[in-house]
């Protein structure tokens, strides 16, 4: 079976983690640090390390002070963890729709969404395309609410010369093996705001406090420390930060690689009747994590099944968060986002990883075309 993605691991992968394994340090020493300066370069903004894409959202939110009572306006087309973990502190998800040709969130949906209760506005990059941050920017600072970039899909994407994680207040990254580079599992926090950054360092750290200024008592020892707010461990590991940033290392060949097939996805399947192809807007140089086409004429999942029956993995990214029982179950309804419930019933992701060939990918685009011209 040819999945529709997969991470990429050499040898000077294999080499950094064995000697990360031959250190004093598995846990949190040198490499952590090493790899949270090594984001910083990619980000463009300082980076806390966290276990996964998930907990660096939870810890994001966490060191936004989101709590009950706030409202937090974010996208529906996500995975469901750009919302439960804002659930989780006790916030109230508002969602709103997504823009026609990205699947990102729309900024006039999100700035209707808005009230006196919006605390933060959440955007996802979706398959790797930034978000409209310039418009999103606005409408965050008149509501007096925190910017959040869930970058999932878009490390190493630019937005308008910028870096994805230099934009927004806080930044989420995933290293999942399928994103566009691995720590097996990972993740990680950036921020533009100092305040914010130590404290999603603080809650990734179970709420620990060190620093001598910050301590209530100040005459104990060097092993002294406090909790000042309950936080988490969701500390990654020396031996995946190795991983990490041998990684890094390759991004700018990961990037180019992803940008080729994705052109050649653009012009070989160009004239399939039936199909719609991904656009990329003006001012973005995005590093596609997903080439998400549309399935048009209700065909969809046809076209799935019969290319997973040929052999070829693809994927549905995603279903509409609000369309899970967690959220049925707390009053959120169908039809509140009907862009993106459309996009939903027509999206489908072609393979796409950095060790795809060109023969396996023109084996994608004949099958598909079969699929569809019969």
């Amino acid at each position: 079976m040819l999945p529709y993605g997969r991470q990429s691991i050499e040898p000077s992968d294999v080499a950094a983690v064995v000697a990360a394994l031959d250190s004093d340090w598995l846990t949190t020493g040198p490499r952590v640090t090493e790899f949270e300066a090594d984001l910083e370069r990619v980000a463009g903004a300082p980076c806390v390390t966290v276990t996964n894409g998930t907990t660096a959202l939870h810890a994001a939110y966490a060191a936004a002070g989101i709590g009950a009572g706030d409202e937090v306006v974010t996208t529906p087309m996500t995975f469901v963890a750009t919302a439960s973990a804002a659930a989780m502190l006790g916030a109230t998800v508002v969602f709103a729709d997504v823009e026609e040709d990205t699947a990102n969130l729309d900024p006039a949906a999100a700035e209707a969404a808005v009230t006196g209760r919006t605390r933060a506005v959440a955007a996802v990059d979706y398959a790797g395309v930034p978000a409209d941050y310039e418009r999103l920017r606005k409408i965050s600072d008149s509501a007096g609410a925190v910017l959040v970039a869930d970058a999932a899909h878009a490390i190493g994407s630019v937005y308008r010369g910028r870096p994805v994680g230099s934009i927004a207040d806080l930044t989420t990254f995933s290293f999942f093996p399928t994103k566009n580079l691995t720590t097996a599992e990972g993740g990680a926090v950036a921020s533009i705001r100092p305040d914010l950054l130590e404290r999603a360092r603080t809650f990734r750290t179970v709420g620990m406090v060190k620093k001598p200024e910050l301590l209530r008592r100040r005459d104990e020892g060097r092993w002294f420390y406090e909790v000042h707010e309950f936080g988490l461990n969701y500390r990654l590991p020396d031996v995946l930060c190795a991983l990490g940033s041998a990684q890094l290392r390759r991004l700018a060949a990961f990037k180019a690689r992803r940008q080729q097939l994705a052109a050649r996805y653009d012009e070989l399947l160009a004239d399939v009747p039936g199909l719609r192809l991904p656009v990329t807007p003006d001012g973005v140089d995005p590093m596609r994590h997903l080439y998400p086409v549309r399935v048009l004429d209700g065909r969809r999942r046809e076209v799935y099944d019969r290319m997973q029956a040929a052999g070829i993995g693809v994927q549905v990214n995603y279903i509409p968060v609000y369309w899970h029982p967690v959220f049925a179950d707390l009053g959120y309804r169908r039809g509140m986002c009907p862009v993106a419930e459309a996009f939903y019933a027509e999206e489908l992701s072609l393979p796409l990883f950095v060790d795809l060939s060109d023969t396996d990918q023109d084996r994608v685009i004949d099958t598909l075309r079969g699929i569809l011209g019969s």
